[in-house]
């Protein structure tokens, strides 16, 4: 087992979406990027539901996500964890959402980019940290999620009606 920490939020001041992630596979950890896994299909749904050309510089994409009012983060602060998968993950810490959501007000819709991430914010948070916050699970974007792409597409495209 290692033991991993996750990464800073990509966040601005005017963020009102909040998507979720469990914490960063290995991949991501090593470059220290957000879904750095060329395989994890967060990067061209996120591009796809905007309609907007595929971006391989990750400082442009963090200004993407800041343009769209997208913020990206982890339920998960810290865990022992052994390779990539959400299912290895044991003893998880969460991360502060207490002082994120008092600093940054604007949030008004947090998605849970799959079944892990929701399950603990569910189990360590609790959905009752905020009244004016509405919170929705999405499928999972890793490439462990075997469905297809076009079906994650058609949940991911919710995002865009906040």
């Amino acid at each position: 087992m290692n033991s991993i920490k996750s990464l800073a939020p990509i966040i601005d001041e005017n963020a009102k979406i909040l998507i979720l992630g469990s914490i960063p596979g290995k991949q991501s950890l090593e470059k220290q990027e957000y879904y750095g896994n060329a395989r994890n299909a967060f990067w061209k749904l996120m591009f796809e539901i905007h309609h907007t050309e595929h971006i391989d510089d990750y400082q442009r994409r963090v200004e993407f996500l800041n343009e769209n009012n997208i913020a990206v983060w982890d339920v998960i602060e810290s865990c022992d964890r052994k390779g990539s998968l959400d299912s290895n993950i044991k003893d998880e810490k969460p991360n502060n959402f207490e002082q994120l959501f008092a600093n940054h007000p604007n949030i008004k819709h947090v998605f849970f980019n799959g079944a892990k991430a929701f399950d603990v914010f569910k189990k360590k948070i609790g959905f009752d940290i905020s009244d004016s916050i509405s919170f929705t699970k999405l499928t999972s974007t890793s490439p462990a999620n075997t469905i297809t792409f076009d079906l994650k597409l058609e949940q991911w495209k919710v995002i865009v009606d906040v």
